[in-house]
């Protein structure tokens, strides 16, 4: 695959991840009723953390779509929207006592993040397979 091909896989995928999450924050930053009945009412999450997970949220996307920024500050936000994702997906199942086949619809959300994470790393240089191997 060529540096060319590599580099427009990744900028998709961490666009449209960055999207979606951006997207997902958006109704968060002034919690609205659908927010607040979602988060808090359905989930039970208190209210102050809507505005919290939002911003988190986004600091995370505008984070990973800076090119050329600190591995490490990378790492932890790529890490950070994925604790998010694992979160949302453990909270809805959780607090409906069984699984709801829409809760796979969080594929479509998390499929472009792996996507990003992976590319980022085969484009830096960096071999992810490496990095695994490296810590176990």
């Amino acid at each position: 695959m060529t540096t060319k091909t590599t580099n427009l896989i990744y900028w998709i995928a961490t666009t449209v991840f960055a999207a979606l999450m951006i997207f997902s924050a958006v109704g968060g930053l002034q919690p609205s009723e659908q927010s607040i009945k979602i988060i808090h009412d359905m989930l039970g999450y208190p209210v102050y953390f809507i505005q919290y997970i939002s911003i988190a949220k986004l600091i995370g996307s505008i984070v990973i779509l800076i090119p050329g920024l600190n591995r490490s500050l990378k790492e932890w936000a790529y890490a950070g929207l994925f604790f998010d994702l694992a979160g949302a997906i453990y909270s809805g199942v959780a607090s409906s006592a069984t699984f709801d086949p829409m809760m796979l619809t969080m594929l479509i959300w998390i499929l472009p993040g792996i996507i990003s994470y992976y590319y980022w790393h085969k484009k830096s240089g960096r071999s992810l397979e490496g990095k695994l191997l490296q810590t176990a």
